[in-house]
């Protein structure tokens, strides 16, 4: 029950008002119910998309700004603030050391609004897509969150930190290692079964998994050599990315 709150607490907008203890096991349980959390987000924004299309009858446009409003909603624009700093970051071409300053300063700069506002554009625009499409929604609204934020364990594991100070750098001391990243490769795997099951057809999860995969290892050879490892925003913009590409992956598939 720890790790579910610490994750409601840390990961979402749920007002969690009370100490929690931090042991190992507690943080380790953390990450463990960060994926199936993101499920339940992607529940949340599913059910925005029937409520707006089928009951209140409004176009796909609309339907797909609240859509994304809810996901932002719900994590309290978590990942987007880690998509933006590492936009301001990566972009100001300054050397390791430098970025990693940009990374910790809590202000927003060009680089960053301008990579904020296009990765909400683009998210907007691929559930307009999506939603042109007859098809069964849920299954795709409950994958893509719970990939990515088991990705996201996959790399934050398998990286070290870029700094010695800093969120991420305490919750990697906290963490079982072995623990989490088995579990994380056991639940992408079942998810994309289950995908395969539901949706009749091993191409899709088959599609999705080497998407994962390739923007698993590319992303993280990228931070190693622009960051010198992981930190709180990277894992952040690895989430918001990691969603992005694979909605992209659905909608050329379907």
């Amino acid at each position: 029950m720890n790790g579910l709150l610490l994750v409601l607490q840390f990961f979402t907008s749920i007002p969690i008002r009370k100490e929690l203890p931090m042991e190992r096991k507690d943080v380790t349980r953390m990450y463990i119910a960060l994926p199936i959390i993101g499920g339940l987000i992607g529940l949340a924004m599913v059910g925005v998309a029937v409520l707006f299309t089928d009951a209140i009858g409004t176009g796909p446009l609309l339907a797909s700004v609240f859509i994304v409003l809810t996901g932002i909603a719900l994590t309290g624009g978590l990942h987007l603030d880690g998509f933006a700093d590492t936009g301001d970051a990566f972009f100001s071409y300054r050397d390791r050391e430098k970025r990693l300053e940009i990374l910790d300063d809590p202000r927003i700069g060009a680089f960053g609004t301008m990579s904020l506002v296009l990765l909400i554009l683009v998210k907007t625009a691929l559930f307009h897509e999506l939603l042109l499409i007859q098809t069964e929604w849920l299954p795709f609204f409950l994958a893509v969150p719970l990939l990515s934020r088991a990705g996201m364990n996959i790399y934050f594991t398998t990286t070290r930190p870029a700094k010695e100070k800093g969120i991420a750098h305490f919750f990697m001391d906290k963490l079982m290692k072995g623990k989490l990243l088995g579990w994380s490769l056991f639940l992408a795997a079942a998810t994309l079964t289950g995908l395969g099951l539901s949706l009749h057809t091993i191409v899709i999860p088959l599609i999705l998994g080497f998407v994962l995969l390739m923007g698993l290892f590319l992303f993280r050879r990228w931070s190693l050599k622009n960051f010198g490892g992981v930190s709180g925003d990277l894992c952040g913009a690895f989430i918001e990315g990691m969603e992005a590409l694979l909605w992209l992956a659905i909608i050329i598939c379907i």
